[in-house]
């Protein structure tokens, strides 16, 4: 008997249909010379410090640094406390019974790093000696999955990937468990202040921006504006200069001509100039890219964005969800004629559609070297049916990024003219000339310039125009905005730069905090601690997530770059480098945060004694 381990039972039971397995069991379903069994995520965890005898919180247990991790099963809270998961127990049993009757185990988890956790803790914790093979696919299509079981992989293929996440797995157990407990002991809070190796530089992330914004003192500055008549036409120009007193503003305000002063021509035309601007089309999406789509689009938080699209995936319609590439390769790039045709009846696409059927492809997203284990989000061709409506959003992002990353450029003419009215003004103004891939949602991207024209006239050098109208206008300097979770998901690609070139963002993809597949979690989990709260959209730190950042804000383990870095070390694991000096590093890097943190954590004390009693200390 052939046995097949999901992840999850929804997706057992749509590979058992594939197969025609039908008799369903306790907790597998069999037929056709198949079992299809499943996990539900992570049965099993490392297990927590009390099984390594470090019993209670105690100043002198830290740093826990266990020699060998143990595995525990999935516990949950009950009124007696924690205990084993009673469901977990018994199905870990019947993949046992599955596992020992077995001639042949084939993997089926999610094709990622996580997917390939769940099922080695399983292998491991069940003693299984046996060889197994690996199911990899892009796309729960009938046809990916068939063609997916006729390359299974070698099990061995995978060794790095597990490497990899058991590596993840273990540093944020030692970095996460020693930094709590630290941090809760020296500050005396009863209630767990926790801390994380990527949570920790994100709520810094978060706590910094808003501090300073508090802090921000707006500076008061002056512009001239004037507005010029070119045949009727009527345009603005804004002064080149800002100035900081209002007095020079107002002496060269006064030496403007405008014909309220009764002059006739003003405004003496400097220089014009006049290019085009190619824009090229946008990448395709990955996870991380769809989330902060869908966050400005429809206010949707990250979490809500995966789950939607896991949905999307389970039911055939989109590929992969969880990838961190926005390319494909040119085999997938063989089909994509096929997947454009496909939409030529969607409500909103289809004229777009038609279109692009006609011409050359733009191929800018295609690059098999920068595909990584999954190629971007596209969908998969097959036809969706009464979706839900938010459903149906995420899956009209994905087909209209297919559009828009395989569209022509964006072709714009950028006129830039300067005049001298007393003082130099500058006047821009955008033309599009060809929409290309921006008509397929229609929509432009001028919400920066306030101060920029839709057109500008036809103008000589030399020549003066009167100018109609003038003004003095006083601004204010801003600080950057609040975070709110797009802004947020950008940062943490690059580990808090401000970086906007898409392409170079995706190069430091693995220098940024997390995952694609694990920042929506981060951003929850710093919600449900207390640290943070959504007010409209944005994220905002609460008072005890400030208070811990007050903390750790100086330490290493707020530092977003080394957190990053350990990222990328991570993802050189993946590629075969070596666990055992990673290892030592994260070793090292758990001293020092909690010999930091034991130090240090005094001036949280003050702030939970009024309401809180003490952990437990022993000297």
């Amino acid at each position: 008997m052939k046995i097949v381990i999901a992840e999850k039972p929804s997706v057992a039971r749509e590979l058992a249909k594939v197969f025609g397995a039908t008799a369903k069991k306790d907790g597998y379903i069999e037929g056709k010379g198949y079992s299809f069994t499943w996990a539900f995520g992570h049965l099993l965890q490392l297990a927590p410090p009390q099984e390594y005898g470090f019993i209670g919180w105690r100043r002198q247990h830290l740093p826990m640094l266990p020699k060998k991790f143990k595995l525990g099963i999935r516990k949950i809270k009950t009124k007696d406390g924690l205990v084993e998961d009673p469901g977990v127990r018994k199905q870990l049993d019947i993949i046992k019974k599955l596992f020992d009757e077995a001639t042949e185990i084939i993997v089926a988890t999610d094709a990622g790093r996580e997917g390939e956790l769940i099922f080695r803790y399983i292998y491991y914790f069940l003693k299984c000696k046996k060889p197994f093979k690996r199911l990899w696919i892009s796309s729960q299509t009938d046809e990916a999955i068939k063609e997916g079981f006729r390359n299974l992989k070698p099990g061995t293929d995978y060794d790095t990937l597990f490497n990899s996440a058991h590596c993840r797995s273990e540093s944020d157990w030692l970095v996460g468990m020693n930094a709590t407990q630290a941090l809760s002991i020296s500050a005396g809070a009863r209630s767990v202040l926790s801390l994380g190796r990527v949570q920790t530089p994100t709520l810094a992330m978060i706590c910094s921006r808003f501090l300073e914004i508090k802090n921000f003192v707006p500076q008061l500055y002056y512009q001239l504006a004037i507005q010029l008549d070119k045949d009727g036409q009527l345009f603005k120009a804004i002064s080149v200069n800002n100035f900081d007193k209002k007095e020079e503003a107002e002496e060269l305000f006064a030496k403007i001509k405008d014909t309220t002063s009764g002059f006739s021509n003003g405004g003496k035309i400097l220089t014009v100039e006049a290019k085009p601007r190619k824009e090229p089309p946008p990448l395709l999406h990955d996870l991380s890219s769809l989330q902060q789509e869908a966050n400005k689009r429809k206010g949707f938080t990250a979490d809500q964005t995966l789950n939607l699209l896991q949905g999307l995936y389970e039911s055939k319609l989109v590929t992969y969800p969880r990838t961190g590439s926005r390319y494909i390769g040119d085999d997938v790039y063989a089909n994509v004629p096929n997947l454009i045709d496909k939409l030529k009846v969607h409500k909103d696409f289809g004229k777009q559609a038609e279109f692009l059927l006609t011409v050359p492809l733009n191929k800018r997203s295609v690059n098999a070297k920068k595909v990584t284990d999954h190629h971007a989000i596209l969908p998969t061709g097959e036809s969706p049916y009464q979706l839900s409506g938010d459903k149906q959003a995420i899956y009209d992002m994905v087909v209209g990024r297919m559009l828009e990353a395989f569209h022509q450029e964006c072709v714009k003419e950028i006129t830039k003219i300067t005049i001298e009215s007393g003082s130099v003004f500058m006047a821009n103004g955008t033309v599009i000339r060809s929409a290309g891939w921006r008509s397929v949602f229609n929509e432009s991207d001028d919400d920066k310039k306030d101060e920029e024209n839709p057109s500008l006239p036809k103008v000589k050098v030399g020549e003066e125009l009167p100018v109609v109208n003038k003004a003095l206008l006083e601004k204010q300097t801003k600080p950057k905005p609040l975070y709110n979770e797009a802004s947020l998901l950008k940062a943490l690609e690059t580990s808090g730069k401000d970086i906007e070139d898409e392409e170079l963002r995706y190069a430091m993809k693995d220098s940024g905090l997390g995952t694609p597949a694990t920042r929506a979690a981060i951003i929850e989990t710093l919600i449900n601690r207390d640290y943070i709260v959504r007010e409209k959209r944005n994220l905002v730190p609460t008072t005890k997530g400030l208070a811990v950042y007050d903390v750790v804000k100086d330490q290493k383990i707020a530092q977003a770059e080394l957190t990053g870095q350990w990222e990328k070390r991570l993802e050189e694991i993946r590629s075969g480098a070596s666990v055992a000096d990673f290892k030592a590093e994260i070793t090292d890097y758990t001293r020092t945060i909690t010999n930091e943190l034991l130090q240090s954590g005094t001036g949280l004390a003050e702030k939970f004694a009024k309401e809180e009693k003490p952990v437990e200390k022993v000297s």
